[in-house]
């Protein structure tokens, strides 16, 4: 009897952290979706100024990044697979390569940030300060949102490496995995996040 009650509760916690983790999702859509709603309204305000600020990004390391994140889905996809299955090993090699993307994801906007900050662009720099409102406005949403979104990013490494650690000590099983399915959700949110940044700040037309 103690036993089904004990199931039945912790049935019960799981159902409440998946609502839990939709919910913050849902949060998460609407932030974002406002701030493409701000960047929609200013690039078609200052479309030529947005389409000269987008040419100074690096539309191969945004193509690298998108391909970092499209394989990292896969592959955190099929570590939760690889869990359902009682595969341990490869859902941790699955996940350990989920994080490796995110920081190939990383490195890259590291490099790219890195290369603006070396030429002066940077929020608050005098080279920004000294740019007409249009390529303002692009450049300041441009490092907000990607700053935001590499923020995100290494949340969702946090929050995967914890679930390396309980899949790897059995706390993490074919039994009990939800943590590792909010993680795989909250990944994939990651990851739709950058599918719409990618073409809204690098291609321009």
């Amino acid at each position: 009897m103690s036993e089904h009650i004990a199931h039945h509760d912790e049935h019960r916690d799981d159902a409440g952290s998946k609502l839990g983790m939709w919910l913050f999702i849902f949060t998460e859509l609407l932030l974002f979706g406002g701030l493409f709603l701000v960047y929609s309204v200013y690039r078609l305000q200052y479309h030529q100024n947005f389409h000269e600020g987008s040419l100074e990004l690096s539309v191969t390391i945004g193509a690298i990044n998108t391909i970092a994140l499209l394989f990292s889905s896969m592959t955190i996809a099929m570590a939760l697979t690889a869990v359902q299955r009682q595969n341990k090993k490869l859902a941790l090699i699955m996940i350990g390569l989920t994080l490796l993307m995110a920081a190939v994801f990383l490195f890259n906007k590291y490099i790219e940030w890195g290369a603006k900050f070396h030429h002066g662009l940077y929020p608050g720099s005098e080279l920004m300060d000294g740019l007409d409102r249009g390529h303002l406005l692009f450049f300041s949403l441009y490092f907000f949102m990607t700053g935001l979104h590499a923020f995100h990013i290494i949340v969702g490494m946090i929050l995967l490496t914890v679930c390396f650690v309980k899949v790897k000590s059995n706390k993490i099983n074919n039994d009990r995995f939800v943590l590792l399915e909010n993680g795989a959700l909250y990944w994939h949110l990651v990851d739709l996040i950058w599918i719409f940044l990618f073409p809204l700040l690098y291609l321009i037309s």
